[in-house]
């Protein structure tokens, strides 16, 4: 199964503060719904619980929820899942992985492919992404005008 991370980050690799994400780019929604539309999406419960709520579950995709303690409502397109070998086995391929930080440290060495969405400035964010080490390959990149997607392959 072809993993992909999913990812928007400051220059300071933060994703996010107060459980939520610090910036809004319309560019930056639009390309996580592109990419995303009509795959599977894993996310921790905690990243699920900040979608708002029009968003969430997200609209035509199957999401899988990684959690311990389980979700306040039943959603039909959203599973759960209490580890990541649990969370594979339900996944479909691709399989979009898109955070919170704990999810991604744990998938970092599994994923494939690592899609990240350059937001300019810091946002003074308490969570971060790991750093993209040397065993990745930046393959590309993507303008969206004030954003940059870079799309990474593992060597």
């Amino acid at each position: 199964m072809e993993k992909i991370i999913i990812v928007g980050m400051d220059e300071e690799n933060g994703i996010g503060k107060d459980e939520d994400i610090p910036w809004h780019y319309s560019e930056d929604m639009k390309h996580f719904r592109e990419e995303t539309t009509g795959h599977t999406v894993l996310m921790g419960r905690t990243t699920f619980n900040s979608l708002p709520d029009d968003y969430r579950p997200l609209p035509d995709r199957e999401t899988i929820v990684l959690t311990r303690s389980g979700l306040e409502e039943e959603y039909s397109s959203v599973a759960e899942a209490s580890s990541l070998e649990e969370a594979y086995d339900k996944a479909g391929s691709p399989l979009y992985i898109a955070g919170g930080s704990s999810v991604y440290r744990q998938t970092l060495e599994d994923a494939d492919e690592l899609v990240v969405t350059r937001i300019p400035g810091t946002h003074d964010c308490d969570s971060f992404f790991p750093e993209i080490d040397s065993s990745w390959i930046k393959e590309r990149e993507k303008d969206l005008g004030e954003l940059t997607v870079e799309y990474f392959k593992k060597k």
